[in-house]
């Protein structure tokens, strides 16, 4: 192999040239020296890390292909008759949306393809913000510095939520009139103004002529524009506050221990975005999802068998349909007691619990002081179970979100399953609550014998000369013996003052740390 000459194409001058350019260039727009420090900054290296990301990535190919599919769809009600290559629809009356989705579906080189990748995106999305935040529930990552990011979070997931919502209904068929029609009973059962309400978002009685073309502009425009304004708000947050990491050797409140940007993690998250694209890809192209077609156009007349939403609004779904029917007439107004709890209170009371956890939490604990370290959730039981207990109630009420589904697979009556499902939602999450904590609190002992022991179980079993069986033990490194001790559990405050808040605030905090297992004291070499 003959090498290249200096000035021959491709050789050292190019490189010399490239080299110039770039110094000329940040000369002028001086990226380059403030990108020298960020190259090297440090990202925790743990899977749990990763969720955040996964979020990111899922939005970014729901911006791609979203804009691919405005190019073919028309947000209006005016009515046309079918006449495209799907022939059981043929010859009916639709709206202009409801067709120009048929053709995206039937007619547009790989619309269908695009449709089912942006709504496999959605679920995702919506999934990864949800887990985000269960990860930053559960290990305390919401104290003190990043209360604010926190609300962030919330505020970004409730954005998802309606941003599916909103796109799952663009398509007008039978099934998403269904949800907006439900929706439309969640407006009129607001006291006083729930009328109003729907007057504007419908354009009139129902079903409206500008809900679609409103919708559209919500879904294309308003929302994106708040999730990306919230999402560059978020990173700057976690770029300005740094990431919290699990404890561990040489990891402090002060430091974070990981790869740096460039290359490690930059490498690490290039492939995580390839594998999200690729997978989401290959769900859109083998796994049906939403097909319209079987729906048909919607009608006020009518309402589709089976109808559930998307998963992430189960949950609204299972309490409208727990929540008996019943009205009072007050002042001469009705309130309609069944849409107005689950719909519009449930919601309301559930995500302002959310916003308020983190300064509650700290007003229970007295603990003002910056965290970067994340909590095991053992080391927490009583914020662990109320998690748990939380997620156990919304596992009910998505069940009973297909409450008619599940009395028909099982063979029974459907109030028979609501009246379980109604007990369930009361009972199921005590349950958890219990349960999770004495899990915590027998996790912990775990550790204390293993601290005390110095060894734990390897999981193999070995059998004795004698003919018996026990457990082969290994002994504990000095690295775990150290992380054992690292976790700290407070102990609860006591009342500073008179009146009922300081009794209140200590009361509070013997319960949150009323059952703890103390690890025996270290010896001051191992603490080192």
């Amino acid at each position: 192999m003959r090498l290249r000459r200096p000035g021959e194409q491709g050789g050292p001058d190019l490189g010399r040239a490239a080299e110039r350019s770039a110094v000329a260039l940040d000369g002028r727009l001086p990226f380059l020296d403030a990108a020298k420090g960020q190259l090297r900054k440090v990202f925790p290296d743990h899977w749990s890390f990763l969720l955040g990301e996964l979020a990111l990535y899922s939005f970014v190919l729901l911006l791609l292909t979203g804009v691919y599919l405005t190019f073919f769809f028309k947000p209006a009600m005016g009515e046309v008759v079918y006449a495209g290559s799907y022939a059981p629809l043929r010859g009916i009356r639709m709206t202009e949306a409801y067709a120009s989705t048929l053709d995206i579906s039937f007619e547009v080189r790989g619309g269908l393809l695009v449709r089912q990748i942006h709504h496999w995106a959605a679920l995702v999305f919506v999934a990864a913000i949800g887990a985000h935040l269960l990860r930053i529930f559960f290990t305390g990552a919401f104290r003190r510095p990043r209360e604010v990011n926190w609300l962030i979070g919330l505020t970004l997931f409730q954005l998802a939520l309606v941003e599916g919502f909103a796109g799952y209904s663009l398509p007008d068929d039978l099934l998403s009139g269904t949800g907006l029609r439900t929706a439309q009973g969640f407006m009129l059962a607001v006291p006083l103004v729930g009328s109003y309400l729907a007057f504007f978002a419908f354009g009139g009685e129902w079903p409206g002529t500008d809900i679609v073309s409103r919708l559209y502009t919500t879904h294309i425009l308003l929302l994106p524009g708040l999730l990306v304004a919230l999402v560059t708000a978020h990173l700057i947050l976690v770029y300005h506050l740094k990431h919290t990491q699990w404890a561990g050797p040489g990891r402090t409140e002060r430091n974070v221990v990981g790869k740096p940007m460039f290359p490690q993690f930059a490498t690490q998250t290039a492939g995580l975005l390839a594998m999200v694209c690729g997978v989401i890809a290959a769900l859109g192209a083998l796994a049906q999802i939403n097909p319209i077609w079987k729906y048909g156009p919607y009608r006020a007349d009518q309402a589709s068998t089976d109808a559930q939403p998307d998963w992430y609004m189960g949950f609204l779904e299972g309490a409208l349909r727990l929540m008996p029917g019943t009205e009072t007439r007050l002042w001469g107004h009705t309130i309609a007691w069944n849409p107005l709890l689950p719909a519009v209170v449930l919601p309301l009371v559930l995500f302002g619990a959310l916003y308020a956890y983190p300064f509650l939490e700290q007003w229970i604990t007295g603990d003002h002081g910056e965290r970067h370290l994340c909590d095991r959730p053992r080391d927490r039981p009583a914020r662990t179970a109320v998690g748990v207990a939380a997620m156990t109630a919304y596992a009910v009420l998505l069940l009973a979100g297909g409450q008619d589904v599940l009395a028909l697979v099982l063979h029974l009556s459907v109030d028979s399953v609501d009246w379980v499902l109604r007990v369930a939602l009361f009972v199921a999450p005590v349950f958890a609550f219990w349960l999770t904590r004495r899990l915590c609190l027998a996790l912990q002992a775990g550790d204390r014998d293993r601290f005390t022991g110095g060894s734990a179980p390897t999981g193999f079993v070995r059998q004795l000369v004698e003919g018996g069986y026990e457990g082969e033990q290994r002994a504990l490194t000095p690295v775990q013996r150290h992380a054992l001790t690292l976790y700290d559990r407070p102990a609860p405050v006591r009342a500073t003052g008179r009146g009922p808040g300081p009794r209140l605030r200590a009361a509070l905090s013997r319960w949150y740390y009323r059952d703890r297992i103390e690890l025996p004291g270290a010896p001051e070499s191992e603490r080192e």
